[in-house]
């Protein structure tokens, strides 16, 4: 009986593993002679301009240690909890690069997560998120990257622990974790909600960096857009859970997205810089609203909205606090010093080029993070509102003037309870920012 059990158990595992095998593997797709450029046209060229555009593709496929690389050449660094990982060239080099796939074989890469050789791909390329691209976007595309100039240059090798290493267990990763599909249209929503929704979810993959992940890298679906911990930042959530007492309403995300800076929540700063400013300004005004048409949903900014004017008005006259007599608070006298010279506020609204401390995201999160990184770190002129910068107080500030600083704007510009151990997280942030910044006072 114990023979017949054990025999049964062990044949269910053989099988289980020839079925787990049969599903994994991947024939590879034939290699093609690059195409020339001529074989696209103009139109579709553009168009898959406005695609890598809204993707970001230049942004994980451009090195930017070691002095930088060719724009989609690869080798882009991404430290995870799991090991650090390089990027692939996507020039159409015909040996680094992808100018022997097919178009068939970057579907297949953007839809299934499958290489052209039949390997699987690591997800930190976000084909959880791609799956939902039409035909017509992926074809335009890859008509955008064969037109762009190869470059041959070689990725260095992934820096994971086996058995990790092992591609064969990200199909196991997909068996648990990953559901393919193109993004099919809610009917219960209009088309501009559709859109945004479609490149909100599928290419701009936006929930890739705003939604926390588990103990294996997948996003929690049950959190999506709760927020998350993105290069030593944290992306805030984009659902109703943002604490920002003023609402993100439609305009305040448009203004943002296309122009990198928003008149009740400042400006776009670290890993989200880039995406305003390099990206989704260069793509079709209506593609940027719909994102932030469907994002407004998402907020519930409809129903918040009615309590933005008391908390404007709120925010208005606690930025009044420092301008009004003698301050005796040494922590107020602090900020007035290093800060309220650019943060204040003396008018009825905010002043764009001066964004306002008690209505932006980093004094209403849980942790002070985004705070000590943008004193440490600064913003340049390139970031934010055109032409104005904030100087890098990597120098200027300790860790104690920071955490007395953050102390006293969130007593001060909050209803939140006071953040603890703040010298101990200003002195963790300081140790992510590498380099001092080029724009540090003093």
């Amino acid at each position: 009986m114990i023979k017949r059990l054990l025999a049964g158990v062990v044949g269910a595992g053989v099988l289980g593993g020839l079925g787990f095998l049969y599903y994994a593997w991947y024939p590879p797709i034939a290699t093609i002679d690059p195409p020339a450029a001529s074989s696209f046209s103009a139109e579709q060229i553009e168009r898959g301009r406005i695609v890598a555009a809204e993707g970001y593709c230049a942004e994980c496929h451009t090195r930017t240690d070691m002095g930088g690389g060719p724009e989609l050449a690869g080798d882009y660094k991404m430290e995870t909890p799991f090991g650090a990982i390089y990027s692939s060239n996507i020039t159409p080099d015909p040996e680094m690069g992808i100018g022997r796939w097919s178009e068939e074989a970057l579907r297949r890469a953007m839809r299934l997560g499958v290489s052209r050789k039949g390997v699987h791909l690591i997800p930190a390329f976000p084909y959880d998120h791609f799956t939902k691209m039409t035909d017509q976007d992926i074809s335009d595309l890859y008509a955008y990257l064969m037109t762009r100039p190869a470059v041959h240059m070689a990725r260095r090798p992934n820096e994971l622990p086996f058995p990790l290493s092992l591609r064969i267990g990200q199909a196991a990763w997909k068996l648990l974790f990953f559901t393919p599909g193109i993004y099919k249209p809610d009917p219960s929503h209009d088309a501009l909600w559709n859109r945004g929704a479609y490149l909100a979810e599928g290419n701009a993959h936006c929930g890739a960096c705003h939604t926390p992940r588990n103990f294996m890298g997948a996003e929690k679906k049950g959190s999506m857009y709760d927020g998350a911990v993105v290069d030593g930042w944290i992306a805030p959530p984009l659902n109703d859970k943002n604490p920002t007492p003023t609402t993100w309403t439609e305009d305040e995300l448009y203004q943002y997205l296309r122009f990198g800076v928003a008149p009740l929540h400042g400006p776009a700063g670290g890993p989200m810089s880039p995406v305003p400013h390099r990206f989704l300004s260069q793509v079709p005004e209506y593609d940027v609203h719909a994102i932030a048409h469907y994002y407004a949903d998402v907020d519930h900014a409809a129903e918040r909205e009615k309590h933005d004017k008391a908390a404007l008005a709120r925010a208005m006259e606690q930025s009044k606090i420092d301008l009004i007599g003698p301050n005796v608070d040494p922590d107020a006298k602090l900020y007035q010093g290093a800060c309220a010279a650019c943060h204040y506020n003396a008018a009825p609204s905010p002043v764009l080029g001066r964004p306002d401390l008690a209505l932006n995201n980093a004094l209403w999160l849980d942790e002070p993070t985004n705070l000590f990184q943008v004193i440490l770190r600064g913003l340049t002129a390139e970031e934010g509102q055109s032409g104005i910068a904030m100087p890098s107080f990597y120098n200027a500030l300790s860790d104690a003037d920071m955490a007395r600083i953050a102390a006293y704007l969130r007593r001060t510009r909050t209803t939140l309870p006071p953040w603890t151990d703040l010298e101990k997280k200003a002195a963790e942030v300081r140790e992510t920012v590498k380099t001092i910044p080029v724009n540090s006072s003093h």
